[in-house]
């Protein structure tokens, strides 16, 4: 299980772990519990290339990231 430590969110840490490039148990420590829990489930079984591609860059409201773009930035130091 890999363990990223999120920066400029409601969410503290995003979980994963990534078989033959296929992202697997996400989950997040504390922020928006059902977007979170949604993202999660969205991302099962994905690619995580894909997810990159869809998922970073996204803002929340007024702040330069989001839980979204956390997650891309997770994978990619991952990779």
């Amino acid at each position: 299980m890999y363990e990223y430590k999120s920066k400029g969110t409601c969410s503290t840490k995003i979980h994963f772990d990534i078989t033959d490039s296929k992202v697997h148990s996400v989950s997040f420590e504390n922020g928006c519990d059902g977007n979170l829990k949604a993202i999660s489930a969205l991302a099962e079984g994905m690619d995580a290339d894909e997810l990159i591609k869809k998922l970073k860059g996204i803002k929340c409201g007024h702040k330069a990231t989001s839980c979204g773009d956390q997650f891309a930035q997770a994978l990619e130091k991952y990779k």
